[in-house]
């Protein structure tokens, strides 16, 4: 069984310039560039993962669109697998599940965007399928949310799915972190 990288929703949307810019999503584009390039240079097996967004009303990501192609920082080569999704969960009518098994992928190494929906839905569905989960937190990102009258910051956003996430379904780990240990 192998360990995979499951790299979710970094597209041009996220990044500057994008109709949905996050927080923080350059550095965290940097550090999943980093991850990839680890998991190239070890021959491991990668998967991207590509939301587009088919609800009435949506705003971005939307099909045909450079916003919702995969960055340049983390550009699939031809030999990737690229499974198109349409709501927050990976796993949810898209055939990851099965593509994974086939590989076999057992462990995955996730990281991506956003933080508090598609990587927190992501990741819970991967660890209910059996899968042992690593999240990248720095190669993760979100955005400020509104709750009750009052902005939360995106990096309490953040940090508070980060912990949970560690606390039942993931190892939540840096690049540096998880890095320094992968052979």
């Amino acid at each position: 069984m192998a360990t995979g990288l499951l790299l979710v929703d970094l597209q041009n949307d996220y990044f500057p310039g994008g109709k949905m810019e996050l927080v923080r999503t350059e550095q965290a584009g940097l550090n999943a560039g980093k991850l990839l390039s680890a998991f190239r240079s070890k021959d491991r097996p990668v998967f991207h993962v590509r939301h587009l967004s088919l609800q009435p009303g949506a705003t971005f990501f939307l099909p045909e669109t450079d916003g919702s192609n995969i960055h340049a920082c983390v550009q699939p080569l031809a030999a990737e697998t690229v499974v198109e999704k349409n709501s927050p969960n990976s796993f949810r009518e898209t055939g990851l599940e099965e593509i994974l098994h086939k590989q076999p992928v057992s462990d995955l190494v996730i990281c991506g965007a956003m933080s508090h929906m598609c990587i927190d839905a992501t990741t819970r569905a991967a660890a209910d399928l059996g899968f042992t989960c690593t999240v990248v937190h720095d190669a993760c990102t979100t955005k400020n949310l509104e709750f009750a009258g009052r902005t939360i910051p995106a990096p309490d956003v953040h940090g508070a799915f980060m912990a949970a996430l560690g606390a039942a379904y993931a190892q939540v780990l840096s690049t540096d972190e998880f890095l320094a240990d992968f052979t």
